[in-house]
C-alpha cells in the first residue's frame, strides 16, 4: 500500500510569528505580495500586523480586500482581475477561512485556461494547478485551511458551495500566529472551534483514513478538547489560544490527508441555502452525525473518546462512543450552538431545501467516506432531526 501525504512546505507555529514573514518570503525567494483579506480586517486596522513587517523590510504589498464570509466565485473573478493589474509573485491569504479560501482559489482560477470559471474545478475534477504560490495566515483557530488541499467557493449562479480539491490549493508556506486571534468574538471562537474538531474527527473515522493522517487528528484532538471552553470563556488566555490555533492546523493536516465526511458534505449546503457560517453549521449537524455513524464506526468513535481524555484505555467501545456523543451535545449546549430554527431559518423553506440540500451533498463526495454511508432519504432525516430547538 502507498501512503500519500501532503503539507505546505513550511509552517511558522507560535506567538509573534508574524513578524518572520518578510524572512520566510525572502526564504522563498519571493518579493511582490498581494494581501487578500477581509474589509473588517482593513477597516479595524488588524491589517497592519502584516503590513507594518513588510514595509519595515522594504516589502510594498498590495491589498485586496473584497472578500466576503462565504466566498463566491464572482469575488474571486474580481480577485483574479485586480492580480492581473501587476506583476505580484504570491497572495498572502490573511483572515480566517473566507480570506485564505478566496486566495486559493485566485491562484487556481489564474491558471485557468480561456473561458473556464470556478465551477469547472468543483470535485470530482482535481485543481492541481495554481499560477502563484499562496502563504496562509490565519485570524481564527478553527478552519484549519493554511494547511489543506481545499478551497470551497459558492457557485452563485446555482447557490451551491463548491469543494474544490487539488495541490493547486495547497499552500506553499503557513505563519500561525495564535496572537492574532486574541480579538476573536466569543460566537466566531465556539464556531472554528467546533469546526476544527469536526476537521480531526471526521479526519479519524474517514473511510480514507490512514496511519498518516492518524498521526495528525491524534494530535489535535486532545489540543482542541483541552482548550475550546476555556478559549470561548478566556480570550485572552495564551495557552488556550496556543491550543487552538496547533490543533486547529494540525485537524487542517488530518483531513487534507483523509478528507472529511457526511457533516461537511451536509454543512456546505447550509450554507448556501441560508447563509450559516460554515463553522456553526459543522456544529449544528455534528451531534446528530456522529450518532448515525455509530453503528458502523463505533471502535473509531469510541477511541476518539479516550484520544480526547473522556474515557479510559479499558473502557468499553459501547460507553466510551457514548461519551464521545455526550460531550458533543454538552459542547453545543455550553458554547450557545442554535440548532435551525433557533438561527432564524423559517421550517417551511428548510423543508423545501431538503431534497437540493441532500443532492448537493451527495455530490461533493464527503458523505461517501463517512463510516455509514447515507442515501439522499436518510440525509433528508438527519437534516429534519437537526432542525428542531
Amino acid at each position: 500500500m502507498t501512503l500519500s501525504l501532503v503539507a505546505p512546505r513550511k509552517l511558522l507555529i507560535g506567538g509573534g510569528a508574524v513578524q518572520q514573514l518578510p524572512a520566510l518570503l525572502r526564504e522563498l525567494g519571493l518579493a511582490h505580495p498581494l494581501v487578500v483579506t477581509d474589509p473588517w480586517i482593513v477597516s479595524s486596522g488588524m491589517i497592519d500586523r502584516v503590513l507594518a513587517p513588510l514595509a519595515e523590510a522594504g516589502i510594498a504589498a498590495k491589498t485586496f480586500s473584497d472578500t466576503v464570509a462565504d466566498p463566491t466565485d464572482t469575488v474571486v473573478a474580481a480577485g483574479v482581475a485586480r492580480l492581473h493589474q501587476e506583476h505580484f509573485d504570491c497572495l498572502i491569504g490573511f483572515g480566517g477561512g473566507s480570506p485564505m479560501d478566496t486566495a486559493k482559489a485566485m491562484a487556481i482560477l489564474a491558471a485557468a485556461g480561456p473561458g473556464q470559471a470556478m465551477r469547472d474545478f468543483k470535485v470530482p475534477a482535481s485543481a492541481d494547478r495554481a499560477a502563484l504560490p499562496v502563504i496562509c495566515i490565519p485570524t481564527t483557530g478553527g478552519t484549519g485551511s493554511e494547511a489543506t488541499r481545499f478551497t470551497v467557493i459558492t457557485d452563485t449562479a446555482n447557490d451551491e458551495k463548491m469543494l474544490i480539491a487539488g495541490l493547486g490549493a495547497l499552500p506553499l508556506a503557513a505563519v500561525v500566529d495564535y496572537e492574532l486571534t486574541f480579538s476573536v468574538p466569543p460566537r466566531i471562537t465556539a464556531d472554528t472551534g467546533i469546526d476544527s474538531l469536526t476537521h480531526a474527527l471526521e479526519a479519524f473515522v474517514s473511510r480514507r483514513a490512514s496511519p498518516l493522517s492518524d498521526i495528525y487528528a491524534r494530535a489535535a484532538m486532545p489540543l482542541i478538547a483541552r482548550n475550546l471552553r476555556t478559549a470561548f470563556a478566556e480570550p485572552r488566555s495564551a495557552e488556550a489560544r496556543a491550543g487552538m490555533m496547533q490543533g486547529a492546523t494540525l485537524a487542517g493536516l488530518a483531513f487534507s490527508n483523509s478528507s472529511v465526511a457526511l457533516v461537511h458534505g451536509m454543512s456546505r449546503p447550509i450554507g448556501a441555502h441560508f447563509h450559516v457560517p460554515h463553522g456553526l453549521s459543522n456544529a449544528m449537524l455534528l451531534p446528530v452525525v456522529a450518532a448515525f455513524g455509530l453503528e458502523t464506526g463505533r471502535a473509531r468513535y469510541a477511541e476518539a473518546a479516550r484520544i480526547m481524555g473522556l474515557a479510559e484505555a479499558a473502557t468499553p467501545d459501547a460507553v466510551a462512543a457514548d461519551r464521545l456523543l455526550a460531550e458533543l451535545r454538552a459542547l453545543n449546549a455550553e458554547l450557545g450552538v442554535p440548532s435551525p430554527r433557533q438561527f432564524g431559518v423559517r421550517q417551511a423553506e428548510w423543508e423545501a431545501a431538503l431534497d437540493t440540500m441532500a443532492a448537493q451533498a451527495l455530490a461533493s463526495g464527503s458523505p461517501a467516506n463517512n463510516p455509514r454511508v447515507p442515501d439522499a432519504a436518510e440525509i433528508v432525516a438527519l437534516y429534519r432531526e437537526a432542525y428542531p430547538g
